[in-house]
């Protein structure tokens, strides 16, 4: 994809009014609180408990029912560093924020919780919590209940005797993710289907798990146990270390009162928090370096002040794009509050990084839009050019939607064509209801394609896709948590087969690929169309020494629908009769 910034509109366009913008928006950033727009509430230790509780809950309101998960709604609750007493529910499109440099310097006395019933706790998506101290009170229960997309981050929990991933009545929740949290009570994952916890600290333990649970440079880890065995039925992956990180930047206020974003420091084979020893390693950006983006800002507008030296912050709302945000500076910031999420309107890509090292990307969505796009966000050009291994692309807790909230198309979600790249959860999801979902509505062949080498994926959720769900071409690429869903809806056999192979794999690295890791790899089918349809491998991988897989396991949802191997012809048969197939390793 061939770019050129100053043929991504009409360079007529750019008059006098667009100047004025940028300069009006550069001009009101003085250091104290800036505007961040009408759906930022931000909160000091001032005010009454009652007149934050009631702003908490006049968002809660509109946004914990099930009839909120498609709305247009997007906010942002954060709190200056203080002492507060609240329960905050953290409902669709909602992010609950502490604005210390540290997760201690706001405390919570109460909790900060997403609640689930029946299996509304199985589309529990697109919120937030980060970097606060929540300790419960009177005997309440910290409860995260969440499904995809529902991060969890630098968050310091203890006062309780449980946290609890799981809802209150038992029913099931389907993935999630904690990072750089120090968790002082027993987390109770209970029927959680599968889960990433990566570089925190358990100081309690984990009890229970269903089918693929993960610990990635975590102190306090379960021991390694999977498959379960008979005496302990909990499927638990467990790495010492990560291979290489970067925590996600985050807004803070320092003791002058003044904004700033910090940015933490590159990580290699690390585990525990950053910050439960002292300051984080890392360096701050002051808040007027940054343009504060609204939804009614142009993209023309965005790429001007990006290409003018700024960083970028997406306030709350939907982003309609009549072309692509282009980031081309190395290390540039893209930050989202309260699940900004951007619209492609022509069939452009919503998104384009170019081949530049160190873009740290965070807290957005990404939407199909009514036309269809080639790619939504793409991620350098041509791999091998532009990039640093100690200076890392950085793609943290970005979501993509075909289809759901609004009809959209879109070939493929993310496209990774640069080198040395960190993806930091992701969910990546072909919409299975909600609107515009059909065979032939919300078309799309792939949710991620990696061309780039020396990529490192942590928490990769991909679903539904029509085609290959994850594409890797790169070479020494590793994957620690992968949790897919096959497409529900295939309406044949025929429509779910290539090249006389029934179906598609979930996971395909590329026949050249010589290095390759794959860490609590799991892939599930239900084939609700046509029970008969049968896929005939998860995983497909070339086999040679450098390729390698640990803990993979296949599942038929219901006994709806076959999957015949787990990985090339390795693993046995997930069905009606053996729905749960688990694998130690491969090869």
């Amino acid at each position: 994809m061939k770019l050129n910034l100053l043929k991504l509109q009409d360079k007529s366009r750019v008059t006098a009014s667009v100047l004025s913008l940028l300069l009006a928006s550069s001009l009101s950033l003085s250091a104290q609180q800036p505007n961040f727009g009408p759906n930022v509430t931000v909160f000091d230790p001032s005010m009454s408990a009652a007149t934050i509780q009631n702003a908490v809950n006049a968002i809660s309101q509109t946004q914990v029912p099930t009839s909120a998960q498609f709305n247009t709604v997007r906010h942002a609750f954060l709190f200056k560093p203080g002492t507060y007493t609240v329960d905050a529910q953290v409902g669709y499109y909602t992010t609950v924020a502490g604005l210390g440099l540290s997760p201690d310097d706001v405390t919570i006395n109460g909790i900060v919780h997403s609640e689930g019933a029946g299996n509304s706790t199985l589309d529990n998506f697109w919120r937030s919590a980060e970097n606060m101290h929540v300790v419960p009170q009177n005997g309440q229960t910290e409860r995260w209940a969440v499904s995809q997309a529902s991060p969890f981050r630098r968050m310091h929990v203890g006062g309780g005797p449980l946290f609890w991933i799981m809802p209150l009545d038992g029913s099931f929740s389907s993935g999630g993710f904690i990072a750089d949290s120090w968790i002082e009570d027993e987390v109770l994952s209970g029927s959680q289907q599968q889960w990433l916890t990566r570089n925190s600290i358990l100081g309690n333990g984990w009890t229970n798990g269903v089918w693929n649970q993960v610990f990635s440079g975590v102190v306090g880890a379960p021991a390694q146990n999977f498959p379960p065995n008979s005496a302990n039925g909990n499927p638990y992956t467990t790495l010492p270390e990560s291979p290489v990180t970067r925590e996600k930047p985050f807004l803070y206020v320092d003791a002058s009162g003044n904004f700033n974003v910090f940015v933490p420091a590159l990580q290699k084979h690390s585990s525990g928090t950053t910050w439960g020893s002292g300051p984080a390693a890392g360096s701050s950006i002051p808040i007027a370096d940054f343009f504060i983006a609204k939804p009614t800002d142009s993209a023309l507008a965005i790429n001007l002040a990006l290409a003018l030296g700024k960083n970028l912050i997406l306030t709350p709302g939907i982003y309609r794009l009549n072309a692509p945000i282009v980031v081309l500076r190395p290390d540039t910031v893209i930050l989202g509050l309260g699940m900004p999420t951007l619209v492609p309107q022509h069939g452009n890509a919503s998104m384009v990084i170019l081949n530049v090292p160190g873009v740290k990307l965070s807290g957005v969505i990404f939407d199909a839009g009514p036309v269809n796009s080639p790619v939504l966000l793409q991620a350098g050009e041509i791999p091998g050019i532009g990039s640093n291994p100690n200076d890392p692309l950085l793609i943290q807790d970005v979501f993509f939607r075909i289809g759901g909230a609004t009809p959209g198309q879109a070939s493929i979600s993310l496209q990774i064509s640069t080198d040395d790249v960190i993806i930091d959860d992701l969910w990546a999801w072909r919409a299975d209801h909600g609107n515009g979902v059909g065979w032939t509505s919300n078309t799309a062949a792939n949710g991620v394609i990696v061309n780039g080498s020396n990529v490192v994926a942590y928490g990769l959720f991909v679903e539904h896709y029509q085609s290959y769900q994850v594409v890797w071409n790169g070479e020494n690429g590793e994957t620690i948590m992968f949790q897919n869903e096959m497409p529900y809806d295939p309406p044949s056999q025929a429509a779910w087969s290539h090249n006389g192979v029934n179906g598609f794999a979930s996971y395909k690295v590329a026949d050249w690929v010589k290095s390759h890791q794959g860490f609590g790899m799991g892939a599930y089918c239900n084939f609700d169309v046509d029970p008969s349809i049968i896929n005939d491998h998860a995983f497909e991988v070339p086999t040679t020494s450098g390729v390698q897989f640990k803990d993979l396991v296949t599942v038929s949802l219901g006994g709806v629908g076959t999957i015949e191997h787990v990985i090339n012809e390795t693993g046995a048969t997930a069905n009606s009769t053996n729905q749960v197939i688990d694998l130690a390793s491969f090869p």
